[in-house]
Formats: structure tokens, C-alpha cells, sequence
């Protein structure tokens, strides 16, 4: 019997990751699906707030379904569970490890890896293709009520398309005008005290 829910899973996943597992220099395909585009957009403002965390990660030598697995676990058994920023963040690092340049990163260099001479087109592709499965089957396995209880992949487009509340920017503005008084107050006691 047909899973419409893992099936849209499935079809989220491989486009974001195949996008990620794409020969270098091919230019990125559309967005197969609206969640497809959010989960881009999303992973991409994901990466550029934690560059360095993910740019460890590009290169890895080691086994990348066994990572994500290990990852997997990590991430969407913690308390409190899953979340949609834990979840964009799991597939965000699965598709950082397919990405194909360079292909060992000074960073591993340094912890003894040994670069491989050239990427297996294959290695990659069954990569992309275990890694689809894996994360699927957790999200619509284990993970299958919190996900219909979040109103699936169209509670998903809602979660990150929807503005800030009032309240966030009000945070927000709070922070920026004590951070703004405090560099004035310190700017003034280090020229008086100079």
C-alpha cells in the first residue's frame, strides 16, 4: 500500500541531498516541490550561520551513512526530540558530506586521513541514495506522529515561511540597543581612562 507521507518524504530528500551530491560545476536544478525549496533555503541561511561547523565536514573521508546515522540519533532522540531546526540541521550535514570539493580538506588532513585520488561517481550516488532511505525511514518510522502532529511537509513550509512574532523582534531590539549602550559606555571609559 502506498505511504503518501513517506513518499513525499523521500522525494524532499532526494532532492536536497542529490542537489548537494551534484558533479562540481553543475549548475543547481530547480526545486522539485515547494518544501523542496524551503528546505534549500533554509539549510542555506543554516550553513552560513554555522560556516565553520560545516565546512569541517566537507571532504570527510570516513563512512557518511554511518555518520548521519550516528547524527541522526543524536539529534532526533535528544530531549526534547525533534524539531524542525533539528531536522533541517540533520539533512543539511548529510548533504554537506556529499558535497565533492575538496575532497579531503586540510582540516582532515590534519587528523591523519588519507585523501582519496578521485571520488567514485558511484560511492557518492549510493551515498546520496542510503542516506535518503535512512533519513526517511526515521522520519516516517520512528518519528512519524511528531511529524504528522507538525501538519507533515505543508506544517514544514508554514514552520519557516511564516515572519518572526512580535515578541522575537522585540528581543531582538532589546539586545541591539544594550549591546549599543554598552559599546558607548565602554568606548567612553577607555577614552577617559587613556
Amino acid at each position: 500500500m502506498a505511504d503518501p507521507l513517506r513518499e513525499r518524504t523521500e522525494r524532499l530528500l532526494a532532492d536536497y541531498l542529490g542537489c548537494c551530491a551534484r558533479e562540481p560545476g553543475t549548475p543547481e536544478p530547480r526545486p522539485s516541490t515547494p518544501e523542496a525549496a524551503v528546505l534549500r533555503s533554509a539549510a542555506a541561511r543554516l550553513r552560513q550561520l554555522h560556516r565553520s561547523f560545516f565546512s569541517a565536514y566537507l571532504g570527510y573521508p570516513g563512512n557518511r551513512v554511518e555518520l548521519v546515522a550516528l547524527m541522526a540519533e543524536a539529534v532526533l532522540s535528544d530531549s526534547p526530540g525533534p524539531t524542525w531546526g533539528r531536522v533541517v540541521s540533520l539533512v543539511t550535514f548529510a548533504g554537506t558530506l556529499l558535497e565533492r570539493e575538496p575532497l579531503v580538506t586540510a582540516w582532515w588532513k590534519k587528523r591523519s586521513f588519507q585523501p582519496r585520488l578521485k571520488e567514485q561517481e558511484g560511492d557518492v550516488a549510493r551515498d546520496c541514495q542510503r542516506l535518503v532511505a535512512l533519513l526517511s525511514s526515521r522520519l516516517t518510522g520512528q518519528h512519524r506522529a511528531w511529524l504528522q502532529a507538525q501538519g507533515g511537509w505543508d506544517g514544514f513550509c508554514h514552520f519557516f515561511r511564516t515572519p518572526f512574532p512580535l515578541a522575537f523582534w522585540r528581543k531582538l531590539l532589546i539586545q541591539a540597543f544594550l549591546a549599543c549602550l554598552l559599546t558607548t559606555a565602554f568606548g567612553y571609559l577607555w577614552t577617559r581612562l587613556l
